[in-house]
């Protein structure tokens, strides 16, 4: 296979994953950094292009120079790509000092022979640099995940072609000038080897890409939008999931659900715009007052949701307590000349063969009992009689033992 047959299929493959992350950026804006992968890539073919045209040239050097330049570029490109995708900072100063550094070897570089181990290893430096600097913001986001992992893993071995290659222009040699570079054997290893980082790379970030827009997509479905807290569907699900795990782990868990206290007054006294202002007010302080693991979620109205892994139900109560206090000590700030703005809170915690929705009964009927006690008052729901799997067992077991009992 020559080398100029893997060129073009890497300029082929450039030319498709920079459509590719066109396409993906011009589809959704809020994917970060897509339109940087799309001009990497694009870059990438212009880099192949002029790969193309050394051997028809007498003087090739401003056309070597070009792509060196060219790919550094493009790989710079790609670091700014998945800097702003992950959110992360870009090491603007770390990234500038590999581009000196870079260009301070090209007079260097120019100077040693055509092909030597040297000249192979200064010009693949700069490249490698580029690409640990990749890994550095792939590792220093604190992406996790399995793909987070496989990123930082191909990037690693991106780093790890670049260096191979000066070991491998010394094995085997190559060309004498720039001109007879596609003819050899280092150019058809080179450039192969290129293609798989090509393709690894384009196709792992295609999948993080898409992985995270579908989570995002999740999460908007999930979330409401005025208060920025779990909505109905948002709670169903990740409440299953924690009665699940409360189930498994056989930790407490306990429900507050609350209630503004006659806010239809507040909307018809300072208009639903100042209702939606407390709202999201009250969603603020509810998210500060509980704790990482806790969730948070408006069920419909004023009415909101909060879920407490480990809690037990004086726990609960006494959070509730909490921010009933801060209700009406907070939330009137909003609202000029506003009368008291109070909220009634139920509390009840998970007994054993309950789901979530019996759960949210037994929560319910602590909140109807505090706004017929008055309202602004926080009421648990009475715990039912446990049955634990052994007496449950007991209860039901042996059915002839007792048979003999009664007719004995």
């Amino acid at each position: 296979m020559t080398a100029a047959f893997v060129l073009s299929i890497n300029m082929f493959i450039a030319a498709l994953f920079a459509v590719a992350f066109t396409v993906v950026a011009s589809t959704n804006p809020t994917v970060r950094g897509a339109r940087w992968l799309a001009a990497a890539y694009g870059i990438g073919v212009i880099d192949v292009a002029l790969e193309f045209i050394l051997p028809s040239l007498a003087q090739p050097t401003p056309v070597v120079v070009a792509i060196y330049v060219s790919y550094l570029a493009a790989l710079t490109c790609g670091l700014i790509g998945v800097a702003r995708h992950y959110g992360a900072a870009l090491p603007r100063s770390a990234t500038a000092i590999v581009w000196l550094a870079g260009l301070a070897f090209v007079p260097v570089m120019l100077g040693l022979p055509y092909g030597s181990a040297l000249r192979t290893l200064l010009y693949q430096l700069p490249y490698a640099a580029m690409q640990v600097l990749m890994v550095a913001v792939v590792v220093r986001s604190g992406g996790k995940l399995a793909l987070d992992r496989l990123l930082v893993v191909v990037g690693a071995l991106a780093v790890l072609v670049y260096l191979a290659k000066p070991a491998i222009a010394w094995w085997i040699g190559t060309a004498d000038h720039a001109q007879a570079y596609l003819a050899s054997d280092y150019a058809a290893i080179s450039q192969t080897m290129g293609s798989v980082v090509l393709i690894a790379l384009a196709l792992v970030l295609l999948l993080v890409i898409m992985r995270d827009t579908t989570m995002e997509m999740i999460a908007r479905s999930e979330t409401d939008p005025l208060s920025g807290a779990l909505n109905r569907r948002g709670f169903e699900t990740h409440g299953d999931r924690a009665v699940v795990r409360a189930r498994r782990t056989d930790q407490p868990l306990s429900l507050i659900t609350l209630d503004l206290d006659r806010f239809k007054a507040i909307n018809d006294s300072f208009g639903h715009a100042a209702g939606d202002r407390v709202i999201a007010d009250l969603a603020g302080l509810l998210d500060d007052t509980v704790g990482s693991d806790d969730l948070v979620a408006r069920l419909g109205g004023e009415e909101f949701a909060i879920l407490l892994p480990g809690r037990t139900t004086a726990q609960a109560q006494a959070l509730a307590e909490r921010m009933r206090w801060a209700v009406a000590r907070d939330l009137p700030v909003r609202l000029d000349n506003a009368p008291a703005v109070t909220a009634s809170f139920g509390v009840a915690e998970l007994q054993f063969g309950e789901r979530l929705s019996d759960l949210c009964r037994r929560s319910d009927l602590a909140l109807y009992e505090a706004k017929a006690a008055g309202r602004d008052t926080v009421c648990a729901a009475p715990r039912l009689r446990s049955v634990k799997p052994d007496a449950e067992a007991a209860e039901f077991a042996a059915p002839s033992d007792r048979l003999v009992q009664s007719f004995g």
